[in-house]
């Protein structure tokens, strides 16, 4: 998981746990081609139908949530890139109310132009967006029929569909079995050569993007057409996994997608544990290894971070307090408390980030690279759980 996504993922479970009363916090989605003037024409007829709203407190509330919206569609002469959602209302959080407005960019185009109105945030196409959305080939093939397809999320296309001229097993006319049996098996390798052409121009546009390619079929044929090396080399190295199939159709796609999705999992997962297995192998040799928030801080500030481990499981805030006697404070917290100064006053909170944030910006201005590792393997739950969810793999180790 980048950065990004992270921060996006985020935002998205702090406005999920808002609530409001009745339908008083307003969800706006608008698409990358909508026009923005249409927007605020709608809202203005919502503003006018809002005065008619018999209570007083969600009519405040409704009308001061459009108003903001408005407001701060201001900025905007257009949609960003992949337009935005806007989102607005009076919630509740910690037993008092406060009002929210925030402009979300998605990382992905928005699907839909929608106005809603709930006792809470309408968020399914944004979390719609968090799901899976890695690319990968898919052949399914016998000596009769052959079906190729790319796999994007959880969407499967259809990119091409070839018939074989293989006879069957049974001689025809007079033909002696020696022959017959060689004239088949070229025929044969003649349409896996066929197959391999149409895959080639198939996911070769995509190379840099597909995560791996599967091949399906009964066997022999999916081992013959893979031991063959009928894909171009690049693509060859990306074949992860030889499945059994039923179906060599577009349902043989699909099929394919269900005997292999175990795999496709374990594919992140493995990634994940090389990465900690070499971080482990450098903290039992006393080695190029660093864990525990203040340790790895400091390496980062001096350049020494190569990979910068933080489980997704962190939740941290670094927080920077102020005294009006002029001293400043950086404090790492769970939840939100003050922090009295050493004059004995209060001290004014300033600025309040994200762990899993700030540390990534730290990492950045060094060059080290940032792994942020999900909780779901053995290793990544060791990695919170044991070493606090911050460690890093070292470049060089300071004496």
């Amino acid at each position: 998981m980048d950065k990004a996504i992270y921060e996006f993922k985020r935002k998205i479970e702090e406005l999920e746990r808002y609530r409001g009363r009745g339908t008083e916090l307003i969800t706006l989605y608008i698409p990358p081609d909508k026009n923005i003037a249409d927007v605020v024409s709608q809202l203005r007829s919502e503003l006018c139908q809002a005065e008619n709203i018999k209570s007083k407190q969600t009519r405040v509330n409704v009308i001061g949530g459009l108003e903001a919206i408005l407001q701060r569609l201001k900025m905007f002469k257009k949609p960003p890139e992949h337009g935005m959602v806007v989102v607005s209302g009076v919630v509740e959080e910690d037993g008092k109310q406060k009002r929210v407005t925030e402009i979300i960019i998605p990382p992905e185009p928005v699907p839909l132009y929608k106005y809603h109105c709930d006792s809470k945030f309408y968020l399914e196409p944004l979390k719609e967006m968090l799901k899976e959305k890695k690319i990968y080939g898919l052949i399914v093939l016998d000596r009769r029929e052959a079906t190729i397809g790319i796999l994007r999320g959880k969407r499967i296309d259809v990119l091409d569909y070839k018939t074989s001229n293989v006879p069957g097993k049974h001689r025809q006319g007079g033909q002696s079995s020696v022959r017959f049996e060689r004239l088949r098996e070229i025929a044969i390798n003649e349409f896996y050569k066929r197959i391999g052409e149409s895959a080639d121009e198939a996911f070769l546009p995509y190379r840099d993007k597909i995560e791996g390619i599967l091949i399906g079929g009964p066997s022999p044929t999916k081992e013959e057409f893979y031991k063959g090396e009928h894909l171009h080399h690049e693509l060859q190295r990306k074949v992860i996994g030889l499945f059994d199939v039923g179906y060599t159709d577009e349902s043989g796609l699909y099929e394919l997608v269900e005997k292999a999705k175990d795999k496709l999992h374990e594919l992140d997962l493995i990634r994940e544990k090389n990465l900690m297995n070499r971080f482990l192998k450098e903290v039992v040799k006393d080695g190029l290894a660093s864990y525990g928030e203040e340790e790895v801080r400091r390496y980062l500030r001096i350049g020494a971070v190569d990979v910068l481990l933080l489980s997704e499981g962190l939740r941290l805030e670094r927080v920077k307090f102020r005294c009006k006697c002029g001293r400043e404070v950086e404090v790492t917290v769970r939840d939100g408390r003050s922090v009295v100064c050493e004059c004995g006053s209060n001290m004014e909170e300033v600025e309040r980030k994200d762990i899993i944030i700030e540390l990534s910006e730290l990492a950045e201005q060094s060059g080290a690279r940032v792994e942020i590792i999900s909780t779901e393997s053995e290793e990544g739950a060791m990695l919170l759980n044991a070493f606090g969810g911050i460690a890093a793999i070292l470049r060089f180790k300071p004496r």
